[in-house]
């Protein structure tokens, strides 16, 4: 029986078999595809009470604006080594963007993925799209579940090692981007939506740190020999920056966006403190990431791996960092109240809340790219 389809995307990134000549459906925020500042979608027009502290984060907030255009660029030539389209990018960011539940970009990579042509109708086609979905979901979702047979199915679908490690940093730099949206929209007191029966995933199982594995790579990392210039320039760059020695050779496969990335981990590191590194170690507990948990203080680091709610009874810092880890969605002002309370000033609790953002897209790469068992 010939199957029924309806026409255009109608937003579901998986639903490649379209009718011919048919006319898409329209997004509901069209306008959404086509704002200036592709990071913070409008907010930084909105937020008047905050510009003096958006100024003060100019660099750091330059430097994410720059890797949306790295990213998702408006016109995207693949290869044989890099074949991800942009349509293929920007369905990976609505799914991302989905799991996150933050409405603001929801509109703006719908509106961006509506008009674009989808890939064809054969079944390693839809195989495809359907195993980049189903990975970026999980990964946005819960990474600790993400294993090397993750990677290998990327693998069979056609997927080149570059193309693994662009995609995971399509999915971290969308889980760090809706995080500082929605503190953002929390820091201008804006309602947030709920939605009944939606419960985060579980927190990392205790379990998992008490192995010692180290840091392996999941994909077969670029030879000193065979790099070009471009993935040379971003390795000497990244050269020192803390955190990223074991898996530099592997995040070059995508150099520039390796070089965006160090870029703003070097902008937003100026800012943070031993708060920020409570709160970094507060997402690698809630998502399962060993590599960066170790970093965390022996003050807290028995508290967190028993039990982060009973550690945040104790520090608003760890209580307000699962949050915005868990349910970006429903973070609002009243999350902020005991920072404010305890006479934390505004720069500070943003501080705060772009390290457990960045955080998120970290964690996520490194445990995706070198955690895998």
């Amino acid at each position: 029986m010939e199957q029924r389809r309806s026409p255009g995307h109608d937003h579901w990134f998986y639903e490649s078999q379209t009718r011919p000549n048919s006319t898409a459906t329209a997004p509901l925020v069209p306008e959404a595809a086509y704002i200036d500042d592709r990071f913070l979608l409008g907010l930084q027009q909105e937020a008047t009470a905050l510009q003096p502290l958006l100024s003060r984060f100019q660099p750091a907030l330059l430097a994410a604006r720059d890797l949306s255009q790295i990213l998702f660029p408006n016109t995207l030539a693949t290869s044989l080594t890099h074949t991800l389209t942009l349509y293929d990018r920007l369905s990976t960011a609505l799914t991302v963007a989905q799991v996150a539940g933050v409405q603001r970009l929801c509109n703006h990579y719908s509106a961006r993925l509506n008009p674009l042509p989808g890939p064809d109708s054969s079944r390693e086609s839809n195989n495809r799209l359907t195993q980049i979905t189903q990975y970026a979901r999980q990964l946005a979702m819960q990474p600790e579940l993400i294993t090397a047979h993750s990677i290998s199915a990327l693998d069979a679908v056609g997927l080149t090692e570059p193309d693994i490690v662009t995609l995971n940093q399509l999915v971290g730099y969308v889980s760090y981007q809706s995080r500082v949206v929605a503190a953002l929209q929390a820091m201008m007191g804006l309602p947030v939506r709920w939605i009944p029966g939606v419960s985060p995933p579980p927190d990392a199982s205790a379990d998992l740190f008490t192995r010692n594995d180290g840091w392996q790579h999941a994909l077969k990392p670029v030879e000193l020999r065979y790099a070009s210039a471009d993935q040379l320039a971003a390795v000497t760059f990244c050269q020192g920056i803390e955190g990223l020695d074991d898996a530099i050779w592997l995040l070059v496969h995508d150099a520039q966006a390796l070089y965006g990335f160090a870029t703003l981990k070097q902008r937003l590191s100026e800012h943070f403190a031993e708060d920020e590194a409570l709160a970094q170690a507060v997402s690698a507990r809630v998502l399962g990431c060993r590599r960066q948990f170790d970093r965390v203080s022996d003050e807290w680091r028995a508290a967190l791996e028993q039990d982060v709610e009973s550690a945040g009874a104790a520090s608003p810092v760890i209580s307000l960092s699962a949050q915005l880890t868990r349910l970006p969605d429903r973070f609002s002002a009243a999350h902020l109240q005991p920072l404010l309370n305890a006479g934390w000033g505004t720069e500070r609790i943003f501080t705060l809340l772009q390290a457990v953002a960045f955080a998120n897209w970290q964690d996520r790469v490194l445990m995706a790219l070198g955690e895998t068992r």
